[in-house]
């Protein structure tokens, strides 16, 4: 694998993972919706920070395994591709389970978003920043995803970095999207209809990165 088909393979899959509406999809349009959109950006920018804090430190783990032992990460790596075609499979269960009503990731109703008093920019910021390091999906998510785009002759520190890189600028454009389409496309991002279909194509995308993870590791070995 080269360095560009790394970046252009992680990319595909970390805009699937971005555009699934939970709780930081839910976060922004609450603050869009209730606040405006400074605040919008402010929480979203608190999320990014986290995100890029996970990103860095899984790659900082997967360095030090490597170092430590090869097996540990070949371990790791079949871990990982486990944990893909799970979260594939649950994802599809969850786009049949879901019904109008249904809560988003983090348990809070997308429909009828609460009023949020006014607070201080700051105080957005820590609470985006909080949201994504508190959630510990975002986290194994790195933890399985980068160990399977590495490349060889290239640190695993410094392309586990370019790939949290790549991530947070989707992640950017994604926001900048809700936050200029929230009052526009209300209802559709909403609608269960708009869930359950981002739901069954992230969830096949994942299996078939968790199979083709498999199959490489056994190759590998």
């Amino acid at each position: 694998m080269t360095l560009q088909d790394s970046l252009l393979g992680f990319a595909a899959l970390a805009a699937l993972i971005t555009v699934i509406p939970g709780t930081d999809t839910a976060l922004v349009l609450r603050y869009t919706l209730s606040q405006g959109r400074r605040h919008a950006y402010m929480a979203a920018f608190g999320m990014i920070s986290g995100a890029f804090v996970w990103g860095a430190a899984a790659a900082t783990g997967v360095s030090a395994l490597l170092t430590v032992s090869t097996v540990a990460y070949d371990v790791l790596r079949f871990a990982g591709a486990a944990y893909m075609l799970w979260l594939g499979v649950s994802l599809w269960r969850a786009s049949f389970a879901r019904k109008d009503g249904t809560t988003d990731d983090g348990g809070q109703p997308l429909r009828g978003l609460p009023h949020l008093s006014y607070e201080p920019l700051g105080r957005t910021w820590a609470k985006g920043l909080v949201s994504n390091l508190l959630n510990p999906k975002y986290g194994m998510f790195c933890i399985a995803v980068i160990p399977q785009f590495l490349v060889p002759g290239v640190p695993p520190v410094w392309m586990g970095l370019m790939l949290t890189v790549v991530s947070n600028v989707e992640a950017v454009v994604w926001f900048i999207v809700i936050v200029a389409a929230a009052h526009l496309f209300r209802k559709w991002l909403e609608g269960p209809a708009f869930r359950r279909w981002i739901d069954r194509v992230t969830g096949t995308v994942l299996g078939a990165f968790g199979v083709a993870a498999v199959l490489e590791a056994r190759h590998a070995a």
